[in-house]
């Protein structure tokens, strides 16, 4: 899109949601890289009349390990400002007084104050079958909707949509999905900034933030 419809559109928004991995940084062991022209897209969007809020479907880390990282690469961020799964999932669980059994990561545990599994391997996915299975009404609740492999540094890896859709098909049940891309996960977002959908500017890959000319 040409940067002049930007600077077109933006005055009538109040606020932009930005994705994360993949649009600010790529991952990697080391705990990734900016993609170049991000941090300082960033800082632009937060120096203008903007509202500014990052969505993530990390489930590796919680938000304050997660928001420590994307400040030691120089973006402007703090824990208030990100949307996540875990805490979402938290929310939902206590509204309907429900005690879950865990397939997580070990470092979005504290998200959830409680024990949960070893991260993901054959034995952890087959005791959360073995669960479900068990229940005369079964739910499983699934921390967004995960392309089927993420990029690294050192390549492609399997991501946990694997396992939603292994545990989908061996139970016959339907994963809720709590993150992106769930309208309600959203929409809380939304609440959060106090502003109508029509308001708003969503990120995409392909958006060069650089371009736009902001106020």
């Amino acid at each position: 899109m040409a940067a002049t419809s930007w600077e077109n559109s933006v005055k009538s928004l109040k606020g932009v949601i930005l994705d994360m991995c993949g649009v600010l940084y790529d991952a990697g062991e080391d705990g990734g890289t900016p993609i170049p022209g991000s941090v300082e897209a960033v800082k632009r969007l937060k120096a203008s009349d903007l509202q500014v809020r990052f969505c993530t479907n990390e489930t590796q880390a919680t938000r304050e390990v997660f928001v420590a990282k994307l400040q030691r690469m120089g973006f402007d961020i703090c824990v208030s400002e990100v949307f996540s799964p875990a805490p979402a999932a938290v929310a939902v669980l206590k509204e309907r007084g429900l005690r879950p059994h865990l397939l997580v990561y070990d470092g979005v545990v504290p998200e959830f104050d409680r024990d949960a599994a070893e991260k993901f391997s054959y034995q952890n996915l087959n005791d959360a079958f073995r669960v479900l299975i068990g229940l005369e009404k079964p739910v499983l609740f699934s921390l967004g909707r995960p392309r089927k492999y993420y990029k690294e540094d050192e390549g492609l890896n399997l991501d946990v949509g694997v396992y939603m859709k292994a545990l989908e098909y061996a139970c016959d049940v339907e994963a809720e999905v709590i993150g992106k891309p769930d309208p309600m996960f959203f929409q809380k977002v939304l609440d959060d900034m106090g502003i109508q959908s029509q308001q708003l500017s969503v990120s995409l890959p392909s958006l060069s933030l650089p371009s736009l000319s902001l106020p």
